[in-house]
């Protein structure tokens, strides 16, 4: 490809605007699949995808809107192939999140981030995406609409509902215990 019709191409990179998406993705098709193995795969799946639609590019509205889509597509349909196993969040979490932090940090806080990790995970696959690129990627209720093919109301619907869930079984293991 020719450095001319590069840049015809909207001035669009690989390396500078595509590959920098792919923590994102990882987390999300790792919220999705729970499998830290199946969500490697999937990251790399999605880039090869971007890549052969290179293309298109130019009439993207939003680079990252088009990788997590086609990453989220990519884990449902990875997920209706395989049956899901059943590998806890605490084994897989530990493997990609850096735990690194002062001597001091309290046992309990992990135990809750923990225990919170486990009530995202035994929500519905729509809710748990919600809660994923809301929560923990920002992103904003459009965007979130437009990778989840969901209305604004839909996903603040959701959200919402996923929350309440969240909060509530925290607070009745909290209060009752384990």
């Amino acid at each position: 490809m020719s450095v001319c019709h590069y840049r015809e191409m909207k001035e669009i990179s690989f390396r500078y605007d595509v590959l920098p998406l792919k923590n994102r993705l990882f987390r999300l098709a790792f919220r999705i699949t729970l499998n830290r193995e199946e969500a490697e795969d999937i990251v790399q799946d999605t880039l090869l995808r971007i890549w052969d639609k290179r293309d298109e590019w130019k009439e993207l509205n939003s680079m990252e809107a088009f990788g997590l889509t086609i990453c989220r597509n990519l884990s449902l349909d990875r997920m209706e192939k395989k049956e899901k196993r059943n590998v806890s969040l605490d084994e897989s979490l530990h493997d990609c999140i850096d735990f690194s932090s002062a001597p001091d940090e309290s046992m309990a806080h992990r135990e809750n981030e923990s225990i919170v990790g486990r009530l995202i995970d035994r929500l519905p696959e729509k809710q748990r995406s919600v809660v994923q690129l809301r929560d923990i990627e920002g992103k904003t209720y459009k965007e979130i609409a437009d990778v989840l093919g969901l209305t604004e109301a839909d996903v603040k619907v959701s959200l919402h509902r996923a929350r309440k869930q969240i909060k509530e079984q925290f607070n009745r293991l909290d209060k009752y215990g384990l």
